[in-house]
């Protein structure tokens, strides 16, 4: 298998996506072929239990601090907090001074990461330390945790696999505390706390390619739509049964790029509003929470992102992650600026202003 660069990848997507664009209906389905990853499902209404996602619109240090501790109870031990540092001078990613503050919060804790698949800046160790320099994230120590190979998890109830092959140093830590800059994705649709961890914790040289590539093909990202989705939240699933009740997730809603931090420079202008900071214990539920809440936003602020999503068949994540129960997507959206009132998601984007550069 020829190696592609990040740049052929992106192109290679891209030129997918303009299909779309440039089809009527019936050439739509030769693209990106119609499916449950391409359509939204509404699931929060109706009876039953509700998970509990905590939300404010303050974007900061003390807010991120302040979630952390309202779902903190089972992180203990050495921790690891997993957030994607970026491609070199990566415009959207994580602020540094914010992550610093919370980092230093957390006892015993270090940033940690993977290498990528594709070349550039991060596929290899020795290039990879050097981009989380550039990036500003040697504030603490960050473990690139398969720069001593690999390790196997199981994956239980996968339809795509029965084991997952994920940095070697994961298996050191006895929490992890997923920081995710929420966006979209390239291939994803879009990237919260699944992508994180289910491309994130997979290693650079066998885990992330048992998602992207069909064994024996020649083309490193042949692998698309709904089995993508698929893949990668099996992947997510090992990693989320290993901490068990040791594992929390936040997602960040800030400078929202339909492409993901993986893409640099090369991303694509933020259009969508900003919209703040959720936490959860459940999986599911915050990345549900966080798609909910584009959705929820007018037509003209969500177009893209929703766009972005629908003709990737990102959706096919939410509704995987609930077949292989992971978590629950019916929740309750806790406003904790206002004394842990229960907000509606119209409520909570209500005030969003037009995305305006840092």
């Amino acid at each position: 298998m020829e190696k592609m660069t990040r740049r052929d990848f992106l192109k290679a997507a891209g030129t997918a996506a303009v299909g779309v664009a440039a089809y009527n209906l019936e050439g739509v389905r030769n693209v990106f072929a119609a499916g449950e990853g391409s359509v939204k499902v509404s699931a929060n209404g109706g009876a039953g239990s509700r998970a509990k996602v905590y939300f404010s619109k303050n974007i900061n240090a003390d807010t991120l601090i302040k979630l952390y501790d309202m779902i903190n109870e089972g992180i203990y031990g050495k921790v690891a907090i997993k957030l994607h540092t970026g491609e070199p001078h990566g415009p959207n990613i994580l602020p540094r001074e914010m992550v610093k503050a919370f980092q230093a919060h957390v006892p015993n804790s270090n940033i940690v990461e993977t290498n990528a698949l594709y070349e550039g800046g991060r596929d290899t160790t020795e290039k990879h330390r050097a981009t989380i320099a550039l990036n500003g994230w040697n504030f603490c120590p960050v473990d690139i945790m398969d720069e001593n190979g690999t390790a196997v998890l199981p994956v239980k109830n996968g339809k795509w696999f029965t084991e997952m092959h994920v940095g070697k140093n994961l298996l050191n830590y006895d929490s992890l505390f997923v920081l995710t800059h929420f966006k979209g994705h390239v291939q994803g649709g879009f990237g919260g706390i699944d992508k994180n961890i289910g491309i994130g914790c997979a290693d650079g040289r066998i885990g992330k390619a048992m998602i992207h590539t069909t064994p024996g093909s020649t083309n490193q990202w042949d692998i698309a739509k709904e089995e993508f989705m698929e893949r990668m939240t099996e992947s997510s699933k090992a990693v989320v049964d290993h901490f068990g009740k040791n594992i929390a997730f936040v997602n960040v809603m800030r400078n929202m790029s339909v492409s993901c931090d993986c893409e640099g420079t090369a991303a694509e202008p933020v259009v969508t509003p900003n919209v703040g900071i959720l936490a959860s214990l459940d999986i599911l539920a915050i990345d549900q929470a966080s798609v909910d809440l584009i959705y929820a936003m007018k037509e003209s602020d969500r177009k893209a992102l929703v766009t972005r999503m629908e003709t990737r068949h990102g959706l096919r994540q939410l509704t995987y992650m609930k077949e292989l129960g992971m978590g629950n997507d019916k929740y309750k959206l806790i406003d904790i600026d206002n004394g842990d009132k229960e907000i509606t998601l119209e409520e909570a984007v209500k005030d969003v202003v037009p995305f305006k550069a840092e």
